[in-house]
Order: C-alpha cells, then sequence, then structure tokens
C-alpha cells in the first residue's frame, strides 16, 4: 500500500484543490498559477516571470531574469519591467517569489507540474524503471504527451521546449519497451502512439511501436505501421527510413515479396 501511495504522488501532476495555502504552478498544456482554490488573475509580465523561474531549478540573478524576459530592452528598462512584474503579484501570487536583493527564486512551497513529470520521465530511463499499475499508465502516458507553454515563442521557452520534447519521447519510448516485457501490449502501444503524436516523424518512435506490434505478434499491424511511416517520411522530407527499422520489418517484407 505504501509503494502504490508513493506510486500515486509520483505521477499526481494535477492541481490539489482545497489544500488552503498550497500553490500550484502549471506549465504544461497551458499557463496557470493557483493558490488552494483560487487562480488569481495575473498580468502577462507576471506569468512570463512565474513561469522563467519555475523552469529554473535554481536561483536566478534579477540581471538575468530581466534580461531574459525583456531582450530588446535597455538594462534599465528591463529592470523596471521585472520590478513592474514583481509589484503587480499581489495577494497570494506574491507568496509564490522569494525576493533577494540580487536574486529571484520559486518559494519551495509551490509545486510546479513540469519538475514533477521531468523526474517521472528520468525514472522511466532508469535501468530499473518504476512498476506501473494498470490504473497509473494513462496518467503517466498523459503526463508525458502535454507540451511545455504552447504559444509562447519566446527564445528562453523554445528552448526548453525542445529539451522537454526529447526527454519526454524517450521517456514514452522508454515506457512502451518496458509494458511490452510484461505483455501489457494495449498500454505499450497507447505509449508508443503518444510518442508519435509528440513527433510524427521521428523514427525511433515508428520503431517503438513496430516493435510492440511484432512482440504481439501482429505481423501485419507491424508492416503495415513501417509503410504509413515510409510515406510519411518521402512525403515530407523525399529520405526513405533508416536501416535500423527497415531491418525490423525486412523478414516480413521478404516473405510478403515471396507469396
Amino acid at each position: 500500500m505504501t509503494d502504490k501511495l508513493e506510486m500515486a504522488n509520483q505521477l499526481d501532476i494535477a492541481f490539489v484543490r482545497g489544500a488552503g495555502d498550497y500553490m500550484t504552478l502549471s506549465v504544461l498544456g497551458s499557463f496557470q498559477f493557483r493558490a488552494g482554490d483560487t487562480a488569481p488573475a495575473l498580468p502577462s509580465g507576471s506569468q512570463r516571470l512565474l513561469a522563467l523561474l519555475a523552469l529554473r531549478d535554481r536561483s536566478v540573478t534579477r540581471l538575468m531574469v530581466a534580461g531574459t524576459l525583456w531582450p530588446d530592452s535597455t538594462e534599465q528598462h528591463a529592470s523596471a519591467s521585472l520590478r513592474s512584474a514583481l509589484t503587480r503579484l499581489s495577494g497570494e501570487a506574491r507568496k509564490a517569489v522569494d525576493v533577494a536583493d540580487l536574486d529571484l527564486n520559486l518559494a519551495s512551497g509551490v509545486v510546479v507540474d513540469i519538475r514533477k513529470s521531468k523526474a517521472f520521465a528520468h525514472r522511466l530511463l532508469e535501468p530499473h524503471a518504476p512498476h506501473l499499475a494498470p490504473d497509473e499508465t494513462a496518467t503517466a502516458v498523459a503526463s508525458l504527451s502535454a507540451d511545455l507553454l504552447p504559444d509562447w515563442y519566446e527564445d528562453w521557452v523554445l528552448i526548453e521546449t525542445a529539451e522537454w520534447r526529447q526527454l519526454r519521447l524517450h521517456a514514452l519510448e522508454a515506457m512502451a519497451a518496458n509494458l511490452a516485457a510484461e505483455g501489457r501490449w494495449a498500454e505499450a502501444i497507447s505509449a508508443a502512439q503518444a510518442a508519435i503524436r509528440g513527433e510524427p516523424l521521428r523514427e525511433t518512435s515508428h520503431a517503438a511501436l513496430i516493435r510492440v506490434f511484432l512482440a504481439e505478434g501482429n505481423q501485419t499491424e507491424a508492416l503495415g505501421q513501417f509503410q504509413r511511416y515510409r510515406t510519411l517520411l518521402n512525403d515530407e522530407l523525399n529520405l526513405e527510413p533508416t536501416e535500423n527499422i527497415s531491418d525490423l520489418v525486412t523478414p516480413l517484407r521478404r516473405r510478403s515479396t515471396d507469396r
């Protein structure tokens, strides 16, 4: 029972409601800050400040924050904009930031969804990945399928977005392999398909799905998935699949041709 509760806590990246002063910050799927049951409205500058601190799991200097959030402004104007963003963090939102003379940091009591999801993704990539109960797999796939701050196109966000995409796709592929090794075919297929949705042209994600089909004994599904990927790759990039994925289905294609 203890292990079950621990895993549930690891996978619980949703907002905790009715928790008094409990503060949560979401940057996956969309930006949202909550303090207990309330979600105070925040101006754009304050949202960007909280998001940046959420993605920096450490103290950062005021100068770095100002230069990152307002890169086209002079140092003086950027610093003034930062002071304004801090001032407009009113009420419970103000408690979310620890302010020092030179540094800023997200308060230790703020729970950030991206931090929990990253930690979980890294555990999936370890040699002894955590076992997922059937009722936990869907939550795990969902936590690794959410995009980071979609529709935010600033450079500092795009860098973090690319890093998160690579981590979560590798984790989904690893999850598919682990579930397939347990004979949990439907869940393994779901994880591999989530990786493909995250990056439709990613060869290793298609290969992960093909391996699940082959392990399950669905040769036609495996061959069909390869053909779909090959057509997509040709249409989009005028490229052929590499030998790494082609070799998975070469015996099937050879037998099909012989027949």
